[in-house]
């Protein structure tokens, strides 16, 4: 399968699990709040937002408090290219952006002369720490007979290195396209999504070897004895998930596809194997169905997630409320970086708009 990471990385990252770790172990909970309080930082929120001309753009897998929030104050809620989208169309002087840190700086590569906050920088993404910039670029460079086609789930250092940057709905789409032009690929950094692509296009891929921890824990013999639960429940994942999962999925496709099939399968009972932040979106467009969460590995020790983020759990409105008050966590990209990150994806962009294709994804 090509799946391949270079021996530096091995050598400098014990593995993937325990960089994850490392930085779980750092990471601040928040402590349940109740109605009252809840309720008045979202008072606090909304006039903080009104008084600094910011919008909040929330992503599916937040807190649905967050997401109600931002819709609430006529931000957006979507996946992060969507949300960075959102960002550059508004005139607002500020994004505040609840999600994990690429995301922000997408929309700081998209919108260079807005100011970009989050309510914690401390919100990663396993796929961002196991693709490092300067070891992914050496690997790049050791393969220059490949084109570069990087996931969005990545950095702006990583993008600016890359030749494509790709959503997961759209992925697809732009490799058949570079295969069928003679293009050999390198791609980074989700070996799920990469090996899907690869099985389903037979283009010549080299895959990078990283995996998100959310979707990665999905079983397929667990979804198998929940279909004998659920018989007449459609089954719909995201392409990162393991392949034998995706084998057995009715709809395989990125968030906003994921979404749509909820809405639209006339079934009534939907197994879902994607992070359970989604499934407040879900009963808000479907409320008559029920969304069952896809079994991932239980409570061993491999489990780092149970189908929930830890790092868009940091989102908190109290953080939120802080770094509005106070200007901080400011997402900087220079501006050199951001204009060579911005390349691959404008590629991306004029390549969809050409194809008349929606470019959404787990981005």
């Amino acid at each position: 399968m090509n799946i391949t990471k270079p021996a530096s990385t091995k050598d400098n990252l014990a593995s993937d699990h325990e960089v994850v770790r490392e930085f779980l172990d750092r990471a601040k909970t928040s402590a349940a709040l109740g109605s009252q309080d809840q309720d008045s930082l979202i008072a606090r929120i909304k006039n903080l937002l009104k008084a600094k001309n910011a919008k909040l753009v929330a992503h599916y897998y937040t807190d649905p408090s967050l997401q109600d929030l931002a819709e609430d104050t006529n931000g957006f809620v979507g996946d992060s290219l969507e949300m960075a989208r959102f960002g550059k169309d508004t005139d607002a002087e500020i994004l505040v952006v609840a999600g994990v840190r690429f995301m922000g700086e997408t929309a700081k590569i998209l919108s260079p002369t807005k100011k970009i906050i989050m309510p914690t920088l401390e919100a990663t993404c396993s796929l961002d720490i196991a693709c490092p910039a300067d070891q992914f670029k050496k690997f790049c460079d050791a393969h220059p007979d490949r084109t570069v086609v990087v996931y969005a789930n990545t950095s702006a250092a990583v993008k600016a290195c890359s030749d494509w940057v790709v959503t997961s709905s759209i992925a697809l789409e732009v490799v058949e396209h570079l295969s069928e032009i003679g293009e050999k690929i390198i791609w980074a950094p989700d070996k799920h999504l990469g090996s899907y692509i690869k099985k389903s296009t037979g283009a010549d891929m080299l895959l990078w070897d990283a995996a998100c921890i959310v979707h990665e824990e999905f079983k397929s013999r667990g979804i198998r004895e929940m279909q004998k639960i659920y018989p007449s429940a459609a089954v719909l994942a995201h392409p990162e998930s393991p392949e034998a999962v995706l084998e057995i999925a009715d709809v395989v496709g990125s968030t906003t596809q994921i979404i749509k099939a909820a809405k639209n399968l006339p079934n009534n009972d939907i197994i879902v194997a994607t992070d359970r932040g989604i499934f407040h979106k879900l009963q808000q467009i479907a409320p008559h169905k029920r969304f069952i969460v896809a079994p991932t590995a239980g409570n061993d020790a491999t489990c780092r997630s149970c189908a929930n983020c830890p790092w868009m759990s940091m989102n908190s409105l109290q953080a939120m409320i802080d770094c509005l008050a106070e200007g901080t966590n400011e997402i900087r990209v220079g501006k050199d970086l951001a204009q060579q990150a911005m390349v691959p994806l404008q590629k991306m962009l004029d390549f969809a708009a050409d194809q008349q294709l929606k470019v959404r994804g787990k981005a």
